[in-house]
């Protein structure tokens, strides 16, 4: 085994702009590092935004239609829950002897504030804006040549990036995106964005590898997809040195134990939301629930079982003479296998304690136990009766027509800007396009581009132009991801003339 990490490093409270400082204590403002967090969060405008974006189903006049806020706000909850649950059983079961009780409080506000951020890095219209941006770049990093003035020939953007940064954009992710947001793009006060503590960051780091460690094939869920950009290298290495998830010795990186918990708090919300979504816009019947749930039938257990469960609330709903008592069943039946799968993912997180705190465990919290085949199942019922319905394929339509016209009128407009090919290259509507840009996402470009510049004194012309032209496209994608669902379809409808 690895060496075992150490909450006292995994709870780090330092920043970005704190690390390696002497702290000046605030007597007058008594909250924690983590606290403060949240509310830095609370009161910023990307979490605002969520409030109009897609979480699943297209955005309408329903009030209960869950938004990407919503759903976090949810898994919020779900997260703090949990993490309260596991510090009670490693407290009082004397599990492991360094956690503490302030440590107890630290985890459940990291996992309250990890909730909040997990999704704040996804572009407009849900999975489907990733998709599209993936499926975009994977088709024109190769395609699209520029005019490189270091050599002055005509080349693919795929000769003059390197290998990571190609990927970076072909493997593009949300989590990613999240990482970058909250560290460089929030640019309201100076350049460490929401300046937020190692420890919840790295909490949010769900895959902790770059672009070039993907691996889905090796069995092991932290090499699924990639955790950060290219341009945030130094601020993973950072944060994984100070939490204490590099194993200096190996070399290793392990996940960071809360993010098993964050995770779960995702498939808990969202496998019993959408469920729940579907029944009351009537893509998903009580007979639809009751079917994929019937298998798992428990007669040892009854109380645990949750198809027995199901049928039981139906029955009491009938005896009380409700007027829709399949409603009724399948509202309080998601409350209690919400409750179900909380418990579920405690005891996994405590039975696999020692395997998570050595970074050699390997799944999800629930790989290993019941609610596996439970969370399979709803998810499975989510993909028949959802994800293939009228509205949900108009919303893949209407995502993939948005984001691939924004990709190819703002690359157009970036591809040239800010080198000696200016004006022989950037004119007319390509130029304008560039006007459309905020101005925050432009002055984070000038100042990241200037300080490598700065940091990379002697560094070759070629590899200066890379990674300017590599930062002019994570411009476009940055703002295409700030945008929610409402006002990317308001600018696409003004730019094409529909409106």
């Amino acid at each position: 085994m690895t060496n075992r990490m150490s909450w006292k490093n995994l709870l780090s409270q330092e920043s970005k702009s704190r690390r390696g400082r002497n702290k000046s204590i605030n007597n007058n403002d008594l909250r924690t590092e983590f606290e403060k967090d949240y509310h830095r969060i609370l009161i910023s405008a990307s979490f605002r935004r969520l409030q109009d974006k897609t979480q699943v189903f297209p955005l309408d006049k329903n009030d209960f239609v869950r938004t990407r806020l919503t759903h976090s706000i949810e898994v919020s909850s779900f997260a703090k829950s949990i993490a309260q649950s596991i510090s009670n059983r490693l407290i009082n079961d004397k599990i492991d002897e360094e956690f503490t009780q302030e440590d107890a409080g630290f985890i459940s506000d990291i996992l309250a504030s990890a909730g909040l951020l997990h999704d704040i890095g996804n572009p407009p219209f849900g999975h489907f804006g990733e998709d599209t941006i993936r499926s975009w770049f994977n088709e024109k990093l190769d395609e699209i040549t520029i005019e490189n003035p270091v050599t002055n020939n005509m080349q693919k953007l795929s000769e003059i990036l390197t290998p990571q940064m190609c990927e970076d954009f072909k493997n593009f992710e949300g989590n990613a995106q999240a990482i970058r947001l909250v560290s460089k793009l929030h640019f309201l006060i100076d350049e460490n964005g929401m300046n937020l503590t190692y420890a919840l960051l790295n909490t949010l780091i769900k895959y902790p590898g770059s672009s070039l460690e993907i691996n889905k094939k090796s069995g092991d869920i932290k090499d699924k997809k990639m955790g950060y950009y290219f341009a945030e290298k130094d601020l993973f290495d950072s944060i994984i040195e100070e939490t204490g998830t590099l194993n200096k010795k190996t070399g290793k990186i392990s996940r960071h134990p809360l993010t098993f918990l964050l995770e779960a708090a995702d498939d808990i919300a969202y496998s019993t939301a959408d469920i729940e979504d579907g029944f009351k816009k009537d893509y998903i019947t009580y007979e639809d629930l009751a079917k994929i749930v019937e298998p798992l039938k428990n007669e040892e257990n009854p109380s645990l079982c949750c198809y027995q469960k199901l049928v039981y609330y139906k029955e009491r709903a009938i005896e009380k003479n409700y007027e829709k008592p399949e409603m009724y069943a399948v509202q309080r039946w998601i409350i209690f296998a919400q409750g179900y799968m909380i418990n579920s993912a405690v005891s996994s997180f405590i039975n696999n304690y020692e395997s998570i705190m050595h970074g050699e465990y390997k799944y999800d919290l629930f790989e290993e136990t019941n609610t596996k085949e439970l969370v399979k199942r709803l998810k499975g019922l989510a993909a028949k009766k959802i994800y293939r319905s009228f509205a949900i394929i108009k919303m893949e339509i209407t995502a993939h027509n948005i984001i691939s016209f924004f990709l190819e009128h703002f690359m157009n407009s970036v591809l040239y800007y800010d080198t000696p090919f200016n004006e022989k290259y950037l004119k007319g509507v390509d130029k304008r396009f560039l006007n459309i840009i905020s101005d925050n996402y432009m002055h984070i470009y000038r100042y990241y581009t200037e300080k490598y510049i700065k940091n990379n004194e002697g560094e070759s012309e070629e590899k200066l132009f890379a990674y300017k032209l590599y930062l002019r496209l994570l411009l476009v994608t940055d703002y295409i991801c700030g945008m929610t669902d409402t006002y990317a379809k308001t600018l696409y409808q003004e730019l094409t003339g529909i409106i």
